[in-house]
């Protein structure tokens, strides 16, 4: 970013972040709410199998026997998935609100010598767009 703040210095930067799919988002918030009940069963130590009438698995039985490590596991792959299901890779360039690159459609980050080689397309085009004359009906 260093190279194009010196090279444009008139260049505004901003970064957002480009919302997922809302199934995503649904499934990241389902995980979050599921992981803290999820803890706090193992915390209590409420068998939540029985209720159900079944049996407890030997997973649920390792937890209990291992509170603190059962509550770690679940709280870092619980975020693990939540991360991933937020996550777009978006990477998306507009330059006076027209879009010059998109991640999404092209699959990789431009390199620095491509983005330096759009934004000097761009800013030529724009410079000779207003060069023309403006005829007024």
């Amino acid at each position: 970013m260093r190279v194009i703040s010196q090279r444009y210095p008139d260049i505004r930067i901003e970064g957002e972040n480009y919302l997922p799919q809302p199934i995503y988002r649904h499934i990241a918030s389902f995980l979050s709410v599921f992981k803290l009940v999820l803890i706090g069963l193992i915390i209590v130590g409420k068998d939540p199998f029985a209720v159900l009438g079944m049996q407890a698995p030997s997973v649920w039985q390792w937890g209990q026997e291992n509170k603190v490590y059962a509550c770690m596991m679940v709280f870092f792959l619980s975020n693990m998935i939540e991360n991933q299901c937020m996550s777009t890779g978006a990477f998306e360039i507009t330059l006076n609100d027209v879009p010059v690159w998109s991640k999404l459609e092209s699959g990789h980050l431009p390199s620095v010598q491509q983005l330096v080689q759009i934004l000097d397309s761009e800013m030529k085009l724009n410079v000779h767009m207003d060069s023309i004359p403006h005829h007024r009906s």
